[in-house]
């Protein structure tokens, strides 16, 4: 059976429930902003955190449930305000979250997942985000409106929900994976992204849960930029409770690929949809470099292309400006040889060959006009040095970016 995408979302696998409602975070505003994830059993997490220095105070107190409990049951999502640069005052609120969650829910705080996002530098409204976690316990449903509505209700700047699942054979049993996120702006993650919840119902070893997680996230969030900047915040969590009562994954083998190639479609699905939605973007766009002697090489080169600024900006004025990107893989700091590289742009009108081992082709102006103006671009470089490719995802920079980000806090 292979990896099959159905309509569903965080909620799809077997004995989660999940919910999102308005707790009123910000004054003046009428989205829904308080969200919550139950598993009906203790499930085994797994996560990837930012390595930015300034940490905020979720992405340390999940840390700690992740690397030293192991297992959680419940995740406390909240947007407006990050808990960021906040101190030992936003630690107290965090693990004030998780504890009066796990009393609604009878559990321990230990096992209660935080996460937050907005602005950074102000502590939680408690009174608040309790009231809200008064709402959301007695909401929480298995039904699809329920996952639409927590989908909904982790947004910011994000012009619409970010979700998926996906069904696949382990052990000879229907798996289901589901997965919402949220990113828009200050996405330039580094082991993880911006907000990532991922549900499962598979028995899978926690370290091996781990391991996998990473694994996927290195080749799918970790290769998404927007705008270079990697935020205080960016957290990826998968739960996963086992009540398929599968043979338990425990090492490699035919059942772990299968998860993996599950999980790396529901990334890979979450990351490209962060991409296209970047602030202000009117294009996604993908770099894909082939010929490398290595992954590591065409993950550089792919990641610098993508994160260029003056690249972006050609691809928003689809300005086949290919200079632009053999300068961004120039500096990216990976060896190749630019003499033998080739360039080619490619969207749903085509594709035409920029460079032609280093050189500059005579292409068609207006051919390249055309082909850049769909809102899914690709630049394909083969560097031809070996058989390694890696493809990273990114967007447009746009006059909207700045607007968006210069009056942020109001």
């Amino acid at each position: 059976m292979a990896v099959e995408i159905i309509d569903g979302g965080i909620n799809a696998p077997a004995g989660f429930k999940t919910c999102g409602l308005r707790a009123g975070i910000k004054e003046g505003k009428t989205n829904k902003d308080m969200a919550m994830i139950y598993s009906q059993v203790p499930a085994n997490v797994a996560g990837t955190f930012t390595r930015n220095i300034v940490k905020a105070a979720p992405v340390k107190w999940d840390s700690k449930v992740v690397f030293e409990e192991g297992t959680a049951q419940a995740v406390v999502i909240n947007v407006a305000v990050a808990n960021a640069s906040t101190g030992l005052p936003g630690m107290k609120d965090a693990e004030d979250t998780a504890e009066y969650a796990a009393k609604k829910l009878g559990l321990k705080k230990e096992n209660v997942l935080v996460a937050s996002t907005g602005v950074i530098g102000f502590r939680l409204p408690m009174d608040k985000i309790k009231s809200g976690i008064d709402m959301l316990v007695p909401a929480l449903s298995e039904e699809r409106q329920a996952a639409l509505d927590a989908a909904n209700a982790i947004l910011t700047t994000d012009t619409h929900k970010k979700e998926i699942a996906v069904t696949f054979e382990i052990d000879g049993k229907k798996a289901t994976i589901g997965a919402m996120c949220k990113g828009s702006g200050m996405i330039h993650p580094n082991m993880g992204t911006m907000l990532s919840f991922i549900t499962t119902d598979v028995d899978i070893d926690k370290d091996l849960l781990q391991k996998t997680l990473r694994e996927v996230v290195s080749k799918t969030f970790n290769m998404v930029s927007v705008d270079g900047d990697t935020s205080t915040n960016d957290t990826c969590l998968i739960l996963a409770n086992g009540l398929l009562k599968n043979k338990k994954i425990e090492g490699e083998g035919k059942d772990l690929d299968e998860f993996k190639a599950a999980l790396y479609t529901v990334a890979e699905f979450l990351a490209k949809n962060i991409a296209k939605d970047g602030e202000g973007a009117t294009r996604l766009f993908t770099a894909h470099v082939v010929g490398a002697p290595d992954y590591e090489t065409a993950r550089i080169l792919a990641k610098s292309i993508i994160t260029s600024n003056l690249t972006k900006a050609a691809i928003f004025g689809r300005d086949a400006n290919c200079g632009r990107i053999m300068c961004a893989m120039g500096y990216s700091g990976a060896e190749f040889d630019p003499d033998k590289t080739d360039v080619t742009i490619k969207s749903s009108e085509g594709s035409i060959k920029l460079v032609e081992n280093g050189l500059n082709t005579d292409f068609s102006e207006e051919e390249a006009l055309k082909i850049l103006t769909p809102d899914e671009i690709t630049a394909e470089c083969d560097i031809k040095s070996g058989e390694f490719e890696a493809t990273a995802w990114g967007c447009d920079l746009t006059y909207d970016y700045v607007k968006i980000n210069a009056d942020y806090r109001s």
